[in-house]
């Protein structure tokens, strides 16, 4: 797969997470997965999207920013959300915050193969104190 495809493909990604299409999650995400340094495989990482599911059931991932270079993809995710409860550790409780998160992706045999995420946690907590 040359670069070109890559945006593509990611975007077929996005959309699979959108339509919780965890089925054919396989068919963009490699078996043996690494998430932010963990190896957690594709059965660990459909775990945990579910999971994010459950907590968060209104999750729409919104690319704002895509590149991509050779087999990687770098992209700004912004989302606009309510969770359930605690989120990254931030009593959100039903709250509705607004945030991104940057994600890098390294594809190996046209599948996600590597994922680092960080996710702009000082922007949920600004909303929460601005609105007490």
């Amino acid at each position: 797969m040359n670069d070109h495809d890559l945006p593509t493909v990611y975007r077929a990604y996005i959309d699979c997470l959108t339509r919780q299409d965890w089925a054919n999650l396989g068919q963009f995400v490699h078996d043996d997965v690494v998430h932010n340094g963990r190896r957690v495989g594709l059965s660990g990482y459909r775990e945990m999207l579910e999971r994010d599911y459950q907590d968060i059931p209104d999750l729409q991932f919104n690319i704002r920013l895509l590149t991509c270079e050779e087999q990687m993809i770098a992209s700004r995710l912004d989302f606009h959300c309510t969770p359930k409860g605690r989120f990254l550790e931030v009593p959100v409780h039903g709250r509705k915050v607004s945030f991104s998160e940057n994600v890098f992706y390294a594809f190996r045999d046209s599948k996600i193969a590597e994922v680092w995420s960080v996710v702009d946690k000082a922007a949920i907590e600004a909303q929460l104190v601005s609105r007490a």
